[in-house]
Formats: structure tokens, sequence, C-alpha cells
């Protein structure tokens, strides 16, 4: 339930009323009421009245009878106190109903959500960890809400590089080289082949050409190097709960028939130009450094599609085949000019009609304590299984782990970089995913030790009030977060709700009081657990009934 857009709704017409035209009444929280508006004060000029005057106008107009009491205050505030029976009854109503009070999106969208995408025979590594948890946080919340959510794994598995990877595969077979068991390995050695010995390149990208025209034994090695690399992405996303499966890996080798259509689609429609022997669209309004018109490469010199004209299949495929409304790739920060390019393509070329709305949901790095790119001592990139390996050995339950690493980086504005920080991240104090999970093992312990039921709430202390109020901030929360796709506005939430609950825990006894306080406030204790549950699994964090 929304207080502040009930507010809003019962205060719009009075003040339109006194205006004499329609007035957004700004209804926001205050430290001096539950909640204040300061419309009156932005129409003293153009009504030439005493903006008290007009709030007085519009208090006695209003009507919100049984619901709040409101005063003038200081130049022309509008305070709201909420009365305190219909804060009880209102929480009654959301305590009966299965989602919490919030209803779901009357609008429906289909929407196609594009996050982690890691590359083939490659690690997941920490650069992978931002969006694979801030997507799946994103795709969990636009699910619970009521759309049509399309997760998709856009995985890199094909290209140049898999040559490489195939002929050492190739020669692994015959007993030569590393196995797939070890992919970083395997990785590894076959890159120092390449750049070291000029038969195995030439060898390489002969079996490029071979992948690129069917070769049933190049594919053959080249399915088995997809099938061990899915299975250790698979791994890595069952460790840290998100909801991606192997029904949502979509390669790029998914579009490689289409590219040579995109790219003369393109040109028929003047989209193209030829730039030093590549085939290139040059939206306007990109330019480089220099000030010249930036290309975005469809097809390169030597023939072949790089990921630009993959990117522009995918999308096409997604709003024509899937019949998506709205497109999120949740991609690092560098990539935002390169998205935009390709949004503003898949427009002039008719693929990406205005109905169909595409954003790009960036993000920032994870860093080390010294301010720069997490690297492990010898500065290799941080394997995000090694990771999640040494959040099992800090911590006392591996869920706890997992839960520190995952709202660390869910907690602050995705578009910022953070430090990453075992001590801040596993504490079981202050804004932290354990606190947050012993804040709810904690209310699950008094409802076993508690006897009786919950029953209806009453509101006869002021910690019982705060955290009503903060219980009714539930959905305002989930809007929040829905529209600017901000996750850790839910984050911000819990952890408020959270120290909340602590402090009536602390001033309001629960199991000791005379039955009907023990009942409401059992209700209060119930409601707040529900909260926490529904917000920590929109997050991807796991909520523990003991630690």
């Amino acid at each position: 339930m929304n207080l502040e857009s009930l507010l809003h709704d019962r205060l719009a017409p009075a003040f339109a009323a006194v205006a004499g035209t329609p007035v957004d009444p700004a209804v926001r929280s205050s430290p001096h009421a539950d909640l204040q508006s300061g419309a009156a004060l932005a129409l003293a000029g153009r009504l030439h009245r005493p903006p008290r005057e007009i709030a007085a106008d519009v208090a006695a107009t209003a009507d919100l009878t049984g619901i709040a009491e409101v005063t003038v205050s200081g130049p022309g505030f509008l305070n709201l106190t909420v009365a305190d029976d219909w804060i009880a009854a209102a929480l009654d109503a959301i305590a009966g109903d299965p989602r919490l009070g919030v209803p779901p999106v009357t609008d429906p969208k289909r929407i196609v959500i594009d996050y982690s995408s890691p590359n083939l025979a490659k690690e997941m590594h920490v650069g992978h960890l931002r969006s694979t948890i801030i997507g799946d946080s994103l795709a969990r919340l636009l699910d619970w809400q009521g759309h049509d959510v399309h997760r998709v794994n856009h995985i890199g598995d094909w290209g140049t590089p898999f040559g490489m990877l195939l002929e050492h595969l190739a020669e692994a077979a015959d007993g030569t080289g590393h196995s797939l068991a070890d992919l970083t390995a395997f990785y590894r050695a076959a890159r120092v082949r390449f750049d070291t010995d000029d038969d195995f390149r030439t060898r390489a990208r002969l079996r490029v050409v071979a992948l690129q025209n069917g070769d049933g034994p190049t594919r053959e090695l080249w399915r088995r190097l997809v099938a061990q690399s899915e299975k250790a992405f698979l791994g890595v996303y069952d460790r840290l709960g998100v909801t991606l499966g192997p029904e949502h890996f979509a390669g790029e080798s998914t579009y490689q028939d289409e590219l040579a259509g995109i790219a003369a689609e393109l040109a028929e429609k003047g989209l193209l130009t030829e730039s030093d022997g590549a085939l290139c669209a040059f939206p306007a309004g990109f330019t480089g450094r220099d000030g010249a018109p930036l290309p975005l490469i469809v097809r390169k010199a030597d023939g072949g599609f790089g990921y630009a004209a993959t990117d522009l299949a995918a999308l096409r495929h997604r709003v024509s085949d899937l019949g998506a409304d709205e497109l999120l790739y949740v991609v690092g920060s560098p990539q935002r000019i390169h998205f935009r390019m390709v949004f503003a393509v898949a427009r002039a070329a008719g693929w990406l009609p205005e109905t169909v709305s595409a954003e790009h949901i960036g993000f920032g790095s994870i860093l080390g304590a010294d301010g720069k790119m997490l690297k492990t001592r010898a500065g290799d990139t941080v394997r995000l299984s090694g990771l999640l390996d040494e959040a099992d050995s800090r911590a006392t339950d591996p869920a706890l782990g997992i839960a520190a690493i995952k709202y660390a980086d869910l907690s602050g504005d995705r578009r910022g970089d953070y430090v990453f920080d075992w001590d801040r991240m596993l504490a079981s104090t202050g804004n932290t995913g354990p606190y947050l999970q012993f804040a709810y093992a904690r209310i699950c312990s008094i409802s076993r030790r508690a006897e009786g039921a919950p029953g209806p709430i009453r509101i006869t202390e002021p910690a019982e009030r705060a955290l009503a109020l903060a219980l009714m901030g539930f959905e305002p929360a989930l809007t929040a977060a829905a529209g600017p796709r901000e996750p850790h506005r839910i984050a911000t939430y819990l952890y408020e709700l959270a120290s909340t609950f602590s402090r009536f825990y602390e001033r309001c006894r629960v199991i000791d009081a005379e039955p009907e306080t023990r009942s409401s406030r059992l209700a209060l204790c119930e409601l707040t657990a529900r909260t926490l549950h529904t917000g920590m699994f929109l997050l991807g964090v796991e909520a523990l009934d003991q630690i």
C-alpha cells in the first residue's frame, strides 16, 4: 500500500479547487510529520496569496477523514500525521494479502533482459559478477511485479578465437595439450601456442573456416567446448543462487546465419558506408575524440562479422520473434556508447520501433583496496569460483558468504564503483547481507518461542508506529527500484526496515507481553519477516530461518 500516493490523491482535488487548475501536491516524507506537502509555497506567486493562506484553504477542503490529521506549519507546509487506527487497519489488510499489499502491474510488458554473458572456454571472473546479480535481481523484481520476463544469457561462443581453441582441443583429443577439465589452463595453453607457433596459428585459422562452413568433426569439437563451458557456468549460477538456467543460453552462434542478411538489409536502406574495406554504420550524433564520425563496424575488412552485427541480429530477433516491449542489456558502463549506437542503427533500420524501448543498464567496477580493478596478488583477474570459495571459507555458513557478496554489490547505486572489503561485507551489523539474514532469523526465533497466534494490530507505542510505517513503505520501495532499474533502493529499504524492527524489539516486549498486546506485536513480527523474506528474494539473498 502506497501511503504517499493515497495522500497525493486525497490532496490533489483540494489543491485543484483552491488553485483553479491541477496541481501536484508533492507529498514527501518529512522529519516534522509522517508526510508533508510544500505545494502551497510554489502556488503563492501565481495566485498572489500568502502560502499559509493557500495551505489553510487546502487543509480545510481536503477529505482526509479517518486517514490523517493535517496542520499548517512554517511558511506554508502541510504536515500530515496518519491516524493510528488507519495504520493498524491498513497493516491488517496487508497481512492478509499474499502480495503484501502490492498489486501486480496493470500494464504488463514483455521484457527481454540480457545479463551475465560470459565467453566459452574461459572461466567466469569477478567482472561477470555484477552483470549476473544485478540482472538477476531486476529479472526477479520485474517478474514479481507481473511482467512477462524473458531471460537471455548472450554467450560468446563464435568468432576468430574459437579456431585457436578448437585446434588445441583437436590435438588434446590425440593426447597432446590440456583437456577441458580446467578451462582457464586450456585457454591459456591455446593462447600461448597461437602467439608463438606459426604452424599452429595457420591451422587455427583454417579451423575457423571449417567451423563456419559446418565441417562435421569441427562442429562436434565445438559442441564439446560449448557443453563443458555451459556446465561450468551453471555450476557458478547454482552457487550464486541466480535464476539463469540452460534454457536461457543464447550464444552468438545462434545468429550467424542471419548476419549476411543483416548487412545486406542495412546496405539496401543506405545505412552502411565502406571505410577502409569495412562496412560501417555512422549513426548521427556519435563522434570520436578527434571529432570525426564514430563507426559501428557491421562487417570487417576481412569479410567477417563483429559483435555489432550479432547484437543487431539479436535485437531484431528479440523484437520480431520474441515480441519484446522492452529490451534491457545489463552490461558494464564502458559499453554505453556501443549500445546507444546499436539502438540508433536498429531504429533507423526499422527493427526497433518507437513502441519498443531499449535500455543499457550500465554498472561500475569492483575495486581492490588500492582503488584499482580487483586482481589477485599475481595480477590476474579474480576467478568468480575462487571468490565464492573464499566466501565459503570466511563465513560460518556458505549462505552468509554468498549473501555478503551479492548484497554488497546490490546495496550501492549500480552506476558507481565499489571497493571489495571482506570484513565489512561479512559483518553481522550495519548495512550488509548477513545483517538482514540475522534480523530475519531473529524474528523466526521469536515466532517459534512465543505462545499464541498473531492477532489484530494495535498501535500503542511510538516504536510500534515507526515499524508499522516502515512496513507500509514496501510498495513505494519496489516502485522506486523498478522504474530506474535500481535494486539498491530495495536494499536500502530492507536495511531500514531491519533497523526499525531492531529498535522496536528493544523497546517493546513481545514474548512476555499481555495476550492482546502480544498477539498484535506477533503480527508486526510476522509481517516484518514476510516483508524481509520477499525483499531478500527479490535481491537473490537467501533468507535463513536459523543461523
